[in-house]
Order: C-alpha cells, then sequence, then structure tokens
C-alpha cells in the first residue's frame, strides 16, 4: 500500500523567551573585568558619535580612593590586533602540519595608577580555572569525572584533539566508565560553554565556529558562520574572492568580514594563562574591601578609568529639532533624524547598561561579604562557610547565570590578599548527623593531618578517616579518598620515606 506525505497547517500558541539586544549587552558588559570594560567603553565611544565623555566629571563615591589618569592606549590596542591577526595567520598555515600552533600571547593594559605596579604570580593553571568553572554547576559525579577527563585531554591551546572514540575507550579502560560516544559529546558541549570562547573545540574550524556562537545574533555574525562553516578551505588558503563571489558580497562587506574573523583566537588556552608551571600576570581588582578595626567591613567598587557617560547634547538638540519640525521634512530631513534617533537611544542603553552592571557588582559583593563576614575579619580560609551560585542568587534575587557571570575573572582585594571572587564559593558536605560542612575546610584539615604524619608509617586513608573524626569531621573514607586524590596527595604507599 503506497503511502503519502501530506502537508498541513495548523496554529500554536507558545511561548517563548528570547533576550533583548540590551539584556544580551548587558550581560556582556557583566562579563568583561575592569580592563576589559575600559577598553569598551572606549571602542563605543569611538563607533557612537551620540555617546559622550562628561566633561565636568566628578569622582564616583564608590571610588574615590582610587586614582585616575589618562594614558593613550592606541599602541597597545594595535599591538594586540596585530598579534592576534599573525596569530591566526599562522595557524592557518599550519594546518595539516600536525595541528602545531605557535605560541600567542595576549596583551592587556592597566591605567589604574593604585595598582598600576602590582603583578602578582598566579599559580592556577589553565585546566584549574576550567576545574572552577565546572565546581559552580550543577553536575552529578559521572559527569563531573567526564567533564574533569576531557579537560585534562585538552592541549596547551585548549583544543580537544584526541577523537571521541578514544576518550570513550580511555573512560572504560581507567576509569571504569561505560559512556556511548553520545554521552562524551553530550559532555564535550557542557565544557565548549565554559570561558574562554572556543575552549574544547575539536579542531581549529570547530574552535572558530564556538566564539562566532557567543556574539550577537545579525547578519554579519550569519555572513561569519557561513564562511567557516562552508568556506572553510577557501578561508584557510586565503581565497577571499571566490569566498566574495560565492556569497555575493561588496568590497565593504568582504573587508569587514575579514577584520571580524582576525579578532577570533585560535589559541583559546592562551587566554587563560599557561597549562604549566606558574605565570606571572597583571591583576587589578574589581572591589576593595576595607576591614575596620571596629569589625565593620566596606567595600569600594573600583571604576578605574570609565568614564561617566552621558548623551551628546548636540544630538539631543537635533533629535528635538527635527522631531518638531517633522511635517515640513524632506527625505533627507528624515534620514538624518532617523539616524540621530539611532544613536541617541543606543546611547541611552549603553549608559543604563553600564549602571545596571555596576548595581549588579555591589548588590552581589555585599552579599559575598555577609555570608563570608569571618573570613573577612580574619583571614582564616577554614572560616569560609559553604556557598554556591544559588546561595548568593537567593539573597541579590538575580539569577543564578548573572552571579557566574559576576564571579568570572573578577578579584577582590582584601586585608589578606587578592582573591578570585570563585575562591569565596564552596561545596557543602553533610555529615550524618545532618552537619553541613565546607569542603575547603575539610580538604584543608586532611592536608594538616597528612604534612603532620609520620612519613615512616603514612595513614591509610582508613587511618586518615580516624583522625579527621577526632578532629571532628566525621566524614567517609570513600569522601577522604576523593579529597585526597583531588589535593594531589598520593595514597599511603606513595608517600612512604
Amino acid at each position: 500500500m503506497s503511502q503519502k506525505l501530506i502537508q498541513t497547517q495548523e496554529q500554536k500558541l507558545q511561548q517563548v523567551q528570547r533576550l533583548t539586544a540590551q539584556q544580551l549587552l548587558q550581560v556582556k558588559l557583566l562579563e568583561m573585568p575592569i580592563n576589559e570594560l575600559e577598553q569598551n567603553i572606549n571602542a563605543e565611544l569611538d563607533d557612537n558619535p551620540a555617546l559622550e565623555r562628561s566633561s565636568d566629571e566628578d569622582t564616583d563615591t564608590r571610588n574615590e580612593d582610587v586614582e585616575t589618569g589618562e594614558e593613550d592606549t592606541s599602541y597597545e590596542e594595535e599591538s594586540e590586533r596585530e598579534e592576534r591577526e599573525d596569530e591566526l595567520d599562522n595557524a592557518l598555515e599550519n594546518l595539516g602540519k600536525d595541528d602545531e600552533m605557535p605560541e600567542y600571547e595576549s596583551s592587556s593594559y592597566n591605567n589604574n595608577a593604585d595598582y598600576e605596579e602590582m603583578v602578582f604570580g598566579d599559580t592556577t593553571s589553565f585546566y584549574d580555572m576550567l576545574k572552577d568553572q565546572m565546581s559552580m554547576m550543577e553536575l552529578d559525579d559521572k559527569q563531573r569525572e567526564v567533564i574533569e577527563y576531557l579537560i585534562g585531554s585538552l592541549d596547551d591551546d585548549g583544543l580537544l584533539r584526541k577523537d571521541l572514540d578514544t576518550i570513550s575507550d580511555e573512560l572504560a579502560i581507567y576509569h571504569n566508565i561505560d559512556l556511548s560516544k553520545e554521552d562524551i559529546e553530550r559532555a564535550l558541549k557542557t565544557l565548549q560553554s565554559f570561558d574562554p570562547a572556543g575552549v574544547g573545540g575539536r579542531n581549529l574550524q570547530e574552535c572558530l565556529l564556538l566564539q562566532i556562537h557567543r556574539r550577537e545574533k545579525g547578519k554579519l555574525r550569519d555572513a561569519m558562520e557561513r564562511v567557516i562553516h562552508e568556506f572553510f578551505d577557501e578561508f584557510t588558503k586565503k581565497h577571499w574572492k571566490t569566498i566574495q563571489a560565492e556569497m555575493g558580497l561588496s568590497d565593504l562587506q568582504t573587508q569587514t568580514l575579514q577584520e571580524e574573523i582576525k579578532k577570533l583566537n585560535p589559541k583559546p588556552g592562551s587566554s587563560l594563562g599557561e597549562s604549566e608551571g606558574i605565570t606571572q600576570q597583571q591583576i587589578t581588582p574589581d572591589f576593595i574591601v576595607d576591614t575596620n578595626d571596629d569589625g565593620t567591613i566596606t567595600f569600594t567598587l573600583n571604576l578605574g578609568n570609565v568614564p561617566e557617560l552621558i548623551v551628546s547634547p548636540t544630538f539631543n538638540d537635533m533629535v528635538d529639532t527635527y522631531q518638531k519640525n517633522k511635517e515640513a521634512m524632506n527625505r533627507q530631513d528624515k534620514e538624518a533624524l532617523l539616524y540621530a534617533k539611532e544613536k541617541v537611544e543606543k546611547a541611552k542603553g549603553y549608559i543604563n547598561a553600564i549602571k545596571q552592571r555596576q548595581h549588579t557588582l555591589i548588590i552581589t559583593m555585599k552579599a559575598i561579604i555577609k555570608i563570608q563576614r569571618k573570613f573577612f575579619l580574619d583571614g582564616d580560609e577554614t572560616d569560609l562557610k559553604p556557598m554556591n551560585l544559588k546561595d548568593i542568587a537567593d539573597i541579590t534575587g538575580l539569577d543564578i547565570s548573572t552571579i557566574s557571570r559576576v564571579s568570572n575573572i573578577k578579584y577582590a582585594q582584601t586585608k589578606w590578599g587578592i582573591f578570585p571572587l570563585r575562591f569565596f564559593f564552596s561545596d557543602s558536605y553533610t555529615t550524618k548527623d545532618g552537619e553541613e560542612m565546607s569542603t575547603r575546610k575539610i580538604k584543608i584539615i586532611l592536608k594538616e593531618i597528612v604534612d603532620k604524619e609520620n612519613k615512616e608509617k603514612p595513614f591509610s586513608d582508613e587511618a586518615l578517616t580516624l583522625e579527621m573524626k577526632k578532629a571532628g569531621y566525621p566524614i567517609a573514607r570513600r569522601t577522604v579518598a576523593k579529597y585526597r586524590e583531588q589535593l594531589n596527595i598520593p595514597a599511603a604507599r606513595l608517600r612512604k620515606i
């Protein structure tokens, strides 16, 4: 019996939640640390003539102790752009040559006079940074183990060179985890959502596409995606004339595409520092927390060289004038009115997004200090309470994803040192008696016990469990083994001298 394909139409009411352009802008600015925000504002000032610096800027009260100064950043920005372009060119030239890519260094600058000379050694590796992001997600033990294995399988560029079948075999053999290729691919998708954009790509093409997908939706993003997806071979050979003809682009559109694609990073791993050893990097704290002798805790939001922004009075007057004489305008005047209105609205939206960013940062830091008050007073890491993203979200009324963005790549300067905001987050462990303990505190105590043990007769996991119970931390033996491994402490037989 033959089958027929029947095409039908139906009406369906469906609720779809989409982010507006203003919300996307707020999200983008929220993720930026202070140095990157300064660069973004300077770029927006250059791009939008309706956005101006206030001529009579007053120092913001939340930043009154921060000394600001003007510095020409054109050289640094140009150098960074040229380095990124050279890196992408070199990556393309090395395609097919063992997929090796040359070293890439990203440049950054800091105009804040108070912190200009403050350079700190960062012993956190690229892989640790990815694991920190993983720890903020709600995953079961198996998912964590698989993603952690994928992180460990990344190369120095942040790319995954192993195929998923090989990873599936290795997980089965070495970790007794039996997962299909599809299950591992889902875990990889989670890893690919981490920062920096492009991490976890299986080749240069996927790495670039992952970065393009993070961009704001629009014709430019669609065109970039099409170049990398459909014309990647031509792109690697720099056959832009062919791409231009196939896509029906003008010379200006082709030039714009080239410039935007050159901004992509073929080595996302390099943007978070060296994958091994100690890397020196300059850190500008986003918050300065002060602990006073009377036990009060205050903090200032470091605004660096972020200027006070206003909408250009000239453009405002232009829009008002045109609005009053709208009926008598010719076509050219109407086009000028539409242009001015568009730029003024964009400027207002950008100013509101900056204010929203500052408000979100302030209420988030207030909530962190509220929970971790004891640590800010005495600096004892064992006093850090269990705290996750949801705890802060509940206090602030913000979404968990918003708190995650605030806590990523931002630092707080305290009396006890400079810490990434992620430092203040810690998982909890609940004992059989229902007591909730910080996993960070448990690990510190565990390490102290191992450090003080007799190295000729080191404690077994069973003995460590008893010692932890004596210290007031009644945790299971398998938990002791798990935390010992996370602390990179070898088993007892390997610790014996």
